[in-house]
């Protein structure tokens, strides 16, 4: 009879990284822990088909990156976000023209995935993705991962390798943006802000 794998014994991500350097097998554990958080998230910014290449690369390049690990952070969460925000980065346009074919039609391709299967509301309220659209990528960012990754604003400065003012900075412009754009527009309800409570507060 088998015991658990190495990686169930060890109580947190810093001590999984710092084992997988001499057992590299033991990253596995690092996936198991976060890779169906990662996904989601991609899978809101970007849509299923992406989340799939953004997850594996993301775990790729955090394994081939793991000897720089800063293993006073306990948590990997917040490292592993920000090469996942990097990633998208890279798909910026993709994300813009996916929130404004939902702002136009209600349905698209690329965002079908988190509109239908996270959160139907937002389908109906074109006017939230017309407002994370307009955003800037930075502000964007910060934005989607207290929103959507639950991230604190420490978690987000070591996710984006930023000051944590620069964070509440841009947390603050995109949250004023996005309910002045919401304000604006008659056709926006209230209830969209159920999303998350953290957009306009």
């Amino acid at each position: 009879m088998t015991g658990p794998p190495a990686s169930a014994s060890l109580h947190d991500d810093a001590e999984v990284i710092a084992q997988s350097l001499e057992e590299p097998e033991i990253f596995a554990g690092l996936y198991d822990r976060h890779a169906p958080d990662i996904h989601r998230y991609a899978a809101r910014r970007l849509g299923e088909g992406a989340a799939d290449d953004i997850t594996a690369e993301t775990f790729l390049i955090a394994f081939r990156s793991r000897r720089r690990y800063d293993s006073s952070r306990r948590s990997a969460r917040p490292w592993l976000y920000g090469i996942a925000a990097n990633l998208i980065g890279k798909h910026r346009r993709s994300e813009e023209r996916g929130l404004r074919a939902l702002a136009r039609t209600g349905q698209d391709p690329v965002a079908a995935s988190w509109s239908d299967r996270c959160d139907d509301r937002i389908a109906a309220q074109a006017p939230l993705a017309v407002a994370l659209a307009a955003l800037s990528p930075g502000d964007r960012h910060v934005l989607l991962l207290v929103a959507w990754a639950d991230l604190g604003y420490q978690e987000v400065a070591e996710a984006l390798g930023i000051p944590l003012g620069t964070v509440r900075s841009r947390l603050n412009r995109a949250r004023r943006k996005v309910r002045e754009a919401l304000c604006m527009d008659p056709s926006f309800t209230p209830d969209a802000m159920e999303l998350s409570p953290s957009w306009t507060k």
